[in-house]
């Protein structure tokens, strides 16, 4: 019920975007599960083909997020959201009914760019109409996103049993009819146009040199890949795990399904109380790198798990087995913890630096570099996980994703304490109205003492401002709080 109320407090806009990313991942992880199995299985493809379409897939959405989030800052947030659910419903449909190679490589290429098209914008148009509530309305869109991952896969296997052409069919009509509802219900909006800026009108290349170069940014999207890496591992390292706990058959089945419900269910029950907590006690900074250590601590129990069969090999296989799916739950749970710790911050930061400009381009460039991340992590994984099991030493990935979680929390901290992160109030890139304006006040604000978010940076007054400052202060108060003057 907490949940529900407070998507109710949101207005309209936000409350139809959190709900149309459910529906984006219900569609979604209804199909794309079980598509590799439909190629290989269903229309006889081999290892290679099936990788190559699977590999257009994620390229041309990985890589496509920094032109997605161009085009939503130039044409509108709207345009974008509507055109990549209208296309992702082009894709899903062709992905059932073609079993020619070439269709399915466009179907693929299709779908993947339709996500590099809505993404960005959906992130862009909820911190827009989100203001000053950013991190609350990220963290229920954390629990609308994970919440169709868990339900997809439910009703893409009933789907399935029936037929795959089904499944791909129904999951097409979601996304049509998402595609007619943001048509008819969602209001348009679009970067700065509207307030008569001009760095979306700038040529692309010139924008993407102005992200690149936005102060703290790209330090602060290297550093992130940590979380993209690591979380990442609940589809790929863990799975592994599993079937090698469980075997390749329906037991196995049955365990890889009990490590996505696990993840998903503690990101729908935790993630509200989690970002209230660590705002409250941690702030976006310190819940930022202290998120990635806990990542990072994720792996621990796997760690712990296989470093201690190795210590002692006579343990029974029924005992090797319930402690080895007891330590994959578990850092499937923190997993899930460590990631519920970070979204709300992540995507808060990623506003703040870009000061309210080309706030989708951001995103899409700090999902490009993350993608990059994502795809060297992944390689990096999978050797690493080959040569430790060849090596009879399992225990060496987990203690490498251990360091990594570790230093990426530390680099965090370090841009951080270096203000590399703090947005400069006179960056924005707008002209100051109102009291701000005037250089001879300094306006404080009572707010949370922990709370050190870069959207809200104290207006800075420039040393030749001080006499006009002085004399300012004989006339009226520097600080309009009554009582003491309280600090920032």
């Amino acid at each position: 019920m907490r949940v529900l109320d407070r998507y109710r407090s949101f207005d309209r806009p936000v409350q139809l975007l959190l709900l149309n990313q459910l529906t984006i991942n219900l569609g979604f992880y209804m199909l794309i599960p079980y598509l590799a199995d439909h190629l290989s299985q269903g229309l006889g493809l081999s290892v290679l083909v099936v990788g190559v379409i699977l590999g257009v897939r994620n390229f041309s959405q990985q890589g496509m997020f920094l032109v997605g989030g161009s085009l939503a800052d130039r044409f509108g947030y709207k345009p974008m959201i509507v055109a990549g659910c209208a296309l992702r419903t082009g894709g899903f449909a062709l992905l059932g009914l073609v079993d020619n190679v070439t269709t399915l490589v466009v179907a693929s290429a299709a779908t993947g760019f339709a996500g590099a098209l809505f993404n960005p914008a959906v992130r862009a148009y909820i911190a827009r109409d989100a203001g000053e509530r950013r991190v609350e309305a990220f963290a229920l869109f954390s629990v609308f996103y994970q919440a169709g991952i868990v339900v997809g896969p439910v009703v893409g296997l009933l789907l399935t049993g029936i037929d795959f052409a089904v499944t791909c069919l129904v999951a097409a009509a979601v996304f049509a009819v998402l595609t007619v509802l943001q048509i008819r219900a969602l209001p348009a909006r679009g970067g700065d146009t509207d307030r008569g800026a001009d760095a979306e009108r700038r040529p692309v290349l010139g924008q993407w040199r102005d992200v690149a170069a936005t102060r703290g940014f790209l330090p602060f999207s290297v550093a992130m890949i940590g979380t993209y890496v690591l979380s990442y591992q609940v589809y790929l390292a863990l799975p592994l795990h599993a079937r090698t706990l469980a075997g390749q058959g329906d037991l196995g089945t049955a365990l890889v399904t009990a490590l996505y419900v696990v993840s998903g269910g503690v990101t729908i029950a935790a993630q509200m109380k989690v970002t209230a907590w660590c705002r409250a006690r941690w702030g976006p900074a310190g819940s930022l790198s202290r998120g990635l250590v806990v990542l990072g601590a994720a792996f621990v129990p796997l760690l712990l798990a296989d470093a201690l069969l190795v210590v002692l090999p006579d343990v029974s296989a029924v005992t090797a087995t319930v402690l080895g799916v007891a330590a994959l739950l578990s850092t499937a749970a923190l997993l899930a913890i460590g990631t519920a710790v970070v979204l709300p911050f992540e995507m808060d930061t990623i506003v703040g630096l870009a000061r309210n400009r080309l706030v989708a381009t951001h995103y899409g460039f700090y999902n490009t570099v993350c993608g990059v991340g994502i795809l060297l992590g992944n390689a990096g994984t999978g050797w690493a996980i080959d040569l430790a099991r060849s090596a009879g030493a399992p225990y060496a990935p987990w203690l490498v994703l251990l360091v990594i979680g570790l230093l990426c929390g530390l680099a965090l901290a370090v841009l951080y304490r270096r203000g590399l992160l703090t947005a400069p109030a006179d960056d924005s890139g707008a002209a100051p109205t109102g009291p701000a304006a005037d250089p001879a006040t300094i306006r404080l604000r009572a707010v949370d003492p922990h709370d050190d978010r870069p959207t809200h940076p104290l207006p800075r007054v420039r040393p030749g401002d001080r006499g006009a400052a002085a004399a300012s202060a004989q006339t009226r108060p520097l600080v309009d709080l009554p009582g003491a003057v309280r600090r920032r």
